[in-house]
């Protein structure tokens, strides 16, 4: 019956996609967040829906589309780049069988990333996509945050809508990336023209919110924790009254401490006792054996490097017996543990280059949103105030991520690849903008010459 539905809706939406092509676009960035395919028992996982969805939305656009707006920017030639480079290091990888699986979704997601500002050519496009993004993974945030509040959860435990550890539904990637569309939703609750903010769109919206931040509660995933206090800080930042956010922020955790799970309070105080936790002791093992690695390769080794590694550690043990703590250290011997971090994951992978590459589109990404907010944030016209918010919430995202990806190997996830994809259709869109209204500015400001009367004329 799931089969069912969901090959009915996909169907319906290519039906629908004859007459607005751009619809097809949409439909891939569903399939891509959601993956219906994943979610069904047997039809559906036989066929190719993503594939399907992608020939339509390059197809779409390749023959139907106006065009009208579309460039290929510097940041789409620095993932041009980067994409070849990572092909490049595929064919020598140490692992080659992991380094192809893993090739196989990651060229997907950044072809995707690259070919979307292309598509993102009006605003409606713009919030048609980032909405599409958005509720697609609401879907499985507000599933998740409906078992949360029920008791459902749990560090490793499945509460999500499908019973894999893969993408977007690996619990850390999740925790990172739900407090990382925050400033997305708060944007669409207050500029959103698609639906306009009344008092439904903002209920939903705080109720997606509280979903959010369920996330972290549920997956037990530190890196959440680190990414709200993250969040907390880029919103003091632009809130007006600081002192009353501080003061409602201080009662709200205080408040919330007394139902939030044991096995939740008991893993976030191992934060700050890395070395007496073995997953965080193995993360910084794992990072010293990367530096050594690139020492050797400097190019890297392709994807799934991180299977050659083996190292021992040690780490620190209490023991408390009536009331007295003793304190042992005990020599652990692990292997193939994956980086745990995307600098150490792309540098692991692709070497210093690719790395050098990844922090440029990284960085460019930040400075042009700055850019963008500073140059609109004082307009005041009508159709002028949601453009400098919107770079404010793409930018804040990115830097809540990148925290995050200090912590998971998020290097090449393509909900992030997506938002990479809609600060340059916002940059691209802009740009064009401005020049339009100059040039029409400046046809204004020069005078029409009447023709000079001739003799015969006169």
């Amino acid at each position: 019956m799931i089969d069912l539905v969901l090959l009915s809706f996909i169907a319906f939406v290519l039906v629908l996609g004859l007459r607005r092509p751009y619809l097809w676009v949409l439909l891939y960035i569903y399939i891509d967040i959601l993956a219906p395919q994943r979610i069904g028992y047997s039809l559906i996982v036989s066929l190719p829906v993503s594939l399907i969805a992608f020939a339509a939305a390059f197809g779409g656009w390749l023959l139907l589309d106006r065009k009208e707006g579309a460039r290929f920017s510097l940041r789409q030639f620095l993932m041009l780049a980067l994409l070849l480079y990572c092909w490049w290091t595929t064919g020598f990888a140490d692992f080659p069988e992991d380094a192809a699986t893993k090739w196989d979704w990651v060229w997907k997601a950044m072809l995707f990333a690259m070919f979307l500002p292309l598509t993102l050519t009006t605003r409606l496009r713009i919030e048609a996509a980032l909405l599409t993004m958005l509720l697609s993974m609401a879907i499985i945030i507000i599933g998740g945050g409906i078992k949360v509040v029920f008791g459902g959860g749990g560090y490793e435990n499945r509460m999500l809508i499908v019973n894999d550890n893969f993408g977007i539904y690996e619990t850390s990637v999740l925790a990172c990336l739900a407090i990382a569309i925050i400033p997305a939703i708060l944007w669409f609750m207050r500029h959103g023209s698609i639906f306009p903010p009344d008092w439904r769109v903002k209920l939903f919206g705080y109720g997606f919110i509280f979903a959010c931040t369920l996330i972290p509660v549920g997956t037990e995933a530190r890196t959440g924790l680190v990414c709200f206090a993250v969040l907390l800080l880029l919103m003091f930042r632009h809130v007006k009254k600081k002192a009353l956010f501080v003061g409602l922020g201080a009662i709200a955790m205080v408040a919330a401490i007394p139902f939030l799970p044991a096995s939740f309070t008991e893993r976030m105080s191992t934060i700050n006792e890395f070395d007496q936790d073995q997953s965080a002791s193995t993360r910084v093992a794992v990072w010293s054996w990367t530096l050594d690695y690139v020492e050797d390769h400097p190019w890297g080794g392709g994807f799934d490097a991180y299977r050659g590694n083996k190292f021992e550690y040690r780490m620190r043990v209490e023991d408390s017996v009536d009331g007295t703590t003793t304190v042992t250290y005990e020599d652990v011997t692990d292997e193939a543990r994956a980086y745990h971090s995307a600098i150490f994951e792309v540098l692991g992978e692709q070497g210093w280059a690719g790395l050098l590459l990844w922090a440029l589109l990284q960085g460019t990404g930040l400075w042009q949103m700055a850019r963008i907010h500073s140059r609109w944030k004082k307009r005041t016209g009508e159709g002028e105030q949601w453009q400098a918010p919107l770079a404010a919430a793409l930018g804040q995202a990115q830097i809540i991520y990148l925290v995050g990806a200090l912590f998971t190997g998020i290097a090449y996830t393509p909900p992030m690849l997506m938002l990479l994809a809609f600060q340059i259709g916002l940059a691209n869109y802009l740009r064009r903008c401005e020049g339009e209204r100059k040039a029409a500015v400046l046809g204004a400001a020069i005078p029409v010459r009447e023709p000079a009367l001739t003799a015969s004329a006169a």
